[in-house]
């Protein structure tokens, strides 16, 4: 299983996805990661049903506000990315002042749930795409979310079904990233 995890281009991803259940289950496997000091430096955010919809057109409504010159494919792919997987987790760090464990610490945790999240919802069957985009990174959008002032979005993570079986790509070779330190 874990030689095997892939993503799944969003486009491919289709219904069914995790029902209630199976995302409470995720999120159970997906919060066990390293959190020095536990901090909890993460929470989430689910995007089903017409909300997928109406957050595209919102997002949509903000690349042309933030961007005139965007071309109409750009706004449109910014309309309808959200529509395709049946279930999009919103994967958020939270950062405030922190005397005692770096921000650099809480921000690798957070974004270990991620990965959390796409091996458990392959382990269950179903397939994702770990994705930020220019979104992730917009204050307007992190407004639009209800974050606060220390939270960044990390990840929309798009889980469902693969229309597809995505060929397996080329991986880095460990043994030339693997080098041993001598004093």
């Amino acid at each position: 299983m874990l030689d095997s995890r892939r993503s799944v281009p969003f486009l491919q991803l289709q219904a069914p996805g995790p029902d209630d259940a199976t995302l409470r289950r995720l999120l159970r496997s997906a919060v066990r990661v390293p959190d020095h000091g536990k901090r909890v430096p993460f929470r989430f955010l689910s995007l089903r049903g017409d909300a997928r919809r109406e957050f595209g057109e919102r997002l949509a409504n903000r690349h042309r506000e933030a961007d005139p010159d965007a071309g109409d494919a750009v706004i449109d792919k910014d309309r309808d990315r959200y529509l395709h997987a049946p279930l999009i987790v919103i994967a958020i760090a939270r950062l405030g002042p922190d005397a005692k464990i770096p921000e650099q610490e809480r921000l690798l945790s957070a974004g270990c749930t991620c990965f959390a999240l796409l091996q458990g919802a392959q382990a269950l069957g179903f397939r994702g795409c770990w994705l930020t985009g220019w979104a992730a990174y917009d204050g307007e959008v992190a407004r639009l979310l209800g974050l606060e002032a220390d939270e960044r979005v990390i990840g929309f993570i798009h889980l469902g079904t693969a229309r597809i079986d995505v060929p397996e790509r080329d991986r880095p070779d460990p043994d030339a990233l693997l080098s041993e330190w001598t004093p």
